[in-house]
């Protein structure tokens, strides 16, 4: 693993639901980061997550 990926990978665990404030579940094959509680995925755009409830996926139950 290189330097780059082992940084990007201790930001994304860092990060929480903006709605829950709980943490996220990294989706890497759909590049998302997931909030069961919010039932929203989060996009992860050009390896920036995007945190915006807008920009947010609604999950199904």
């Amino acid at each position: 693993m290189s330097e780059e990926q082992a940084f990007d990978r201790r930001m994304i665990e860092a990060l929480i639901c903006p709605v829950t404030h709980q943490p996220l579940s990294y989706d890497a094959e759909a590049q998302e980061l997931v909030s069961k509680g919010a039932k929203l995925a989060f996009p992860i755009r050009d390896g920036i997550p995007i945190m915006l409830i807008d920009e947010a996926r609604k999950l199904d139950d």
